[in-house]
């Protein structure tokens, strides 16, 4: 079974634990064989995963970063940057993560307010378990309403707002039934899958293929973009690479130009240019190269 099928099958046994809202709260152990130094770094994913999801949810945290001790361990600096950068995608910004967030603000200080979020239609929906949200998508697209915004207030101001606050995080046990989670996960998936190949076909490229997962953020246009991108590098230069269709030396330099291009841009031209660019050129490099050692070989054997 490959590392991105136990990742799948701990996704499952993690999201019904969190379903049934486990009585165990305590938060797990820190991974074996983390680095030295990397502790502070991982325990607060940890506790911001806990106070995310549930104790579950954080366990999974952990496992999913075991996969870069022992023999597959990265440098320290490396992993301290998985760590921190999967906890954060892993703590993906949601309605309802905001409405943690506001009542948290609320009950540590007391102050009421009020924020106003746009979102998409589509992205609330997405926020529902499938089986609800199907129809509601297929009703939203004959309507042509799928991206159409709608402003959210998230208040603490008044009772009724803190009500709503309350009820929209105590929606967080729905969170990993829903569209959106699955998404995420097989996103989060997906990049430690390419951090381990890159370990074992360009190690100099570990670190580069780590950092791009500050392309997506937020939520919104801004995210879908960030997506977009990321899947464009990852499908048109990482992924060709490690599999050997690519002759691509130096891909952290390659990812590195590529993510230069990046414009705000839902064609994403300047991009796919780009990446066209890099690929004619790791194909020209390496034919000149063949075609250079084969006038050595006939020079030597003349």
């Amino acid at each position: 079974m490959s590392s991105s099928d136990d990742g799948i099958l701990s996704s499952l046994r993690y999201l019904f634990a969190d379903f049934l809202d486990e009585a165990d709260t305590t938060p797990p152990f820190l991974p074996l064989g983390v680095p030295a130094g990397a502790e502070a770094v991982v325990s607060e994913g940890i506790h911001l995963l806990m106070d995310y999801q549930g104790a579950s949810y954080a366990k999974l945290y952990v496992e999913r970063l075991q996969r870069f001790t022992g023999r597959q361990a990265v440098e320290a600096a490396i992993f301290c940057e998985i760590a921190r950068l999967m906890a954060r995608r892993m703590a993906y910004e949601d309605a309802i993560r905001i409405a943690q967030v506001k009542l948290a603000e609320y009950n540590a200080s007391g102050i009421r307010s009020t924020e106003i979020h746009r979102f998409r239609f589509d992205e609330l929906v997405d926020a529902l378990p499938e089986i609800a949200a199907e129809p509601i998508l297929m009703v939203l697209g004959k309507l042509g309403w799928e991206h159409r915004r709608v402003a959210i207030p998230f208040s603490s101001v008044n009772r009724w707002g803190l009500r709503r606050l309350k009820v929209e995080a105590w929606l967080r046990r729905w969170r990993m039934f829903s569209i959106r989670y699955a998404q995420e996960r097989a996103w989060v998936e997906r990049w430690l899958h390419m951090i381990a190949r890159a370990q074992v076909k360009q190690p100099q490229a570990v670190a580069a293929v780590v950092e791009t997962a500050t392309m997506i953020t937020g939520f919104g246009d801004s995210y879908r973009r960030g997506l977009a991108d990321w899947h464009a590098i990852i499908d048109g230069l990482a992924k060709p690479t490690f599999d050997g269709d690519l002759p691509l030396a130096d891909l952290a330099s390659a990812i590195a130009e590529a993510r230069a291009a990046i414009l705000p841009d839902p064609r994403q031209v300047a991009l796919k240019r780009a990446i066209a660019e890099i690929r004619a050129r790791a194909i020209a490099a390496a034919a000149n190269a063949g075609d250079a050692a084969a006038d050595a070989r006939d020079a030597a054997a003349e």
